[in-house]
């Protein structure tokens, strides 16, 4: 079924990418400035750098509490699990996330610098720590939080002192944009003669 959806999935992408083609073909001669404003809000919401709103889920993670010490354990979240957790979330569609209240783009580094969980830099030491996700459809919203209560992940984490609390499913959440600048290295702009082609 997962295969199935993949190739569904995959046929709607190359549509898509075939239908901008031809509109940027059909536009070039008209407004070729309204077609670089689109594409360009396109590729910020892709990289992560305006708000987004949808359906979605709402994850926190919190340190397990020993009843019979009476007292929250000591907790930290292991990048490895982290990242275990971002990676079931995509592949369960998760179309944007955020955690604690920072945003996971592509080239989203997460790390343990002296025994602090980092990611993007942002420790995330402070419990509770929320993560939002955002999916395509209601429906989609659904889908996940079944399989974010039957995951692996959440035990995982449970052994590392840590419960995953889930919330239901909302029509609209919001995952914020990703605050810091991105550095680009390696990349020089390409110098054109006249006319545009190199």
């Amino acid at each position: 079924m997962a295969e199935k959806e993949l190739q569904s999935k995959l046929y709607r992408d190359i549509q898509e990418s075939e239908d901008k083609l031809s509109k940027y073909e059909n536009e070039r001669q008209g407004s070729k400035e309204r077609l670089l404003r689109e594409t360009l809000e396109e590729l910020k919401i892709e990289a992560g750098l305006t708000d987004k709103e949808g359906p979605g889920i709402i994850l926190t993670l919190r340190p397990l509490y020993n009843e019979l010490r009476n007292e929250a354990s000591l907790a930290s979240v292991s990048p490895s699990l982290l990242q275990r957790l971002i990676n079931e979330l995509n592949m369960y569609g998760a179309k944007h996330i955020s955690i604690g209240g920072h945003r996971v783009f592509n080239t989203t580094v997460i790390r343990q610098i002296t025994d602090v969980t980092k990611m993007n830099g942002y420790s995330l030491n402070r419990f509770p720590i929320e993560i939002r996700v955002i999916v395509e459809s209601p429906e989609d919203a659904e889908k996940l939080y079944n399989r974010m209560k039957v995951s692996k992940v959440t035990d995982d984490l449970f052994i590392d002192n840590l419960v995953v609390e889930l919330e239901n499913p909302k029509d609209n959440i919001v995952v914020p944009a990703y605050q810091d600048s991105i550095r680009v290295r390696y990349m020089e702009p390409v110098e054109m003669d006249m006319g545009g082609d190199k």
